[in-house]
């Protein structure tokens, strides 16, 4: 029995011998030590916490997601003369699609087949003010979203989460 013991703790090397100096060897303290020492060696960077923390906030079990199909800074081709013009995306999730139109003014979008919809768009790991939309499906936001973002959609065939996307 002492040897199942030991060869859990990763003693099985050391032939049941105590470890050195007397003391008892405490597994979760070395693992919070290892976890301070890498904390201040190799920290995680704030951009990939900030994205974990977004990632998680999407987690939406029962969403569908719905792909990206196009955006205009990808797939358009360029417009001679205009200065700032708006991104297109759509994107789909079975027979839904969802167009949306980003300016610097803010975000206007529809929902096709046109129906009802709940929008969140997400910032962070916290929903913005929810949108709704009016009976052509269409929905507006009066604020630009500022880096990563994605829409959540609560329509009566369930919830849809695009894809996230950088500003």
């Amino acid at each position: 029995m002492d040897d199942d013991v030991n060869d859990m703790h990763g003693m099985d090397d050391m032939d049941g011998e105590a470890p050195p100096d007397g003391e008892d060897f405490d597994l979760d303290l070395l693992e919070e030590e290892l976890r301070r020492a890498a904390a201040v060696l190799d920290p995680v960077p704030a951009e990939l916490q900030q994205m974990a923390v977004e990632a998680f906030a999407l987690h939406d079990l029962e969403a569908r997601l719905a792909e990206l199909t196009f955006d205009s800074v990808v797939d358009a081709i360029p417009i001679r003369g205009a200065a700032d013009p708006p991104r297109m995306l759509t994107f789909h999730a079975g027979g839904v699609t969802v167009d949306v139109e980003l300016t610097a003014h803010g975000l206007m979008g529809q929902v096709l087949p046109p129906q009802s919809a709940r929008i969140e768009v997400l910032t962070g790991p916290h929903p913005g003010d929810p949108l709704t939309t009016d009976d052509m499906g269409r929905f507006t936001h009066d604020r630009p979203p500022t880096g990563p973002f994605a829409l959540r959609l609560r329509t009566g065939e369930g919830v849809l989460v695009t894809d996230w996307l950088t500003v």
